[in-house]
């Protein structure tokens, strides 16, 4: 009975996955902030910007399990530093990073 998905999203996702911040791609997608938001909290439940923390967190974690050094993965990533991108892991996950590489 729900209706087909909001159209917006795939570029939302496609903006954020590139590494555009949210006030950016909410104006080049001919939207308020408020209302990207509340799209986004129907679609995946939470704002774009933990949208964007996730898509940055899974180019990580595709670096890193690729062998890519953990501070080279931060910066390719967009992380300000492997401090961050630490961070940002034990925030998303729950774990370390190391610990989420070896599946433990």
């Amino acid at each position: 009975a729900a209706g087909p998905p909001d159209p917006l999203l795939r570029r939302l996702v496609a903006a954020l996955e590139a590494g555009h911040p949210v006030a950016a791609t909410a104006d080049a997608l001919g939207i308020g902030a408020r209302s990207l938001h509340r799209r986004s909290l129907a679609a995946f439940g939470y704002g774009p910007k933990t949208l964007a923390r996730v898509l940055r967190l899974q180019r990580a974690l595709a670096l890193a399990r690729a062998g890519v050094p953990y501070a080279e993965t931060a910066a390719r990533a967009g992380f300000a530093d492997q401090a961050h991108l630490a961070r940002d892991v034990r925030d998303l996950t729950g774990v370390p990073l190391g610990r989420l590489l070896c599946g433990r």
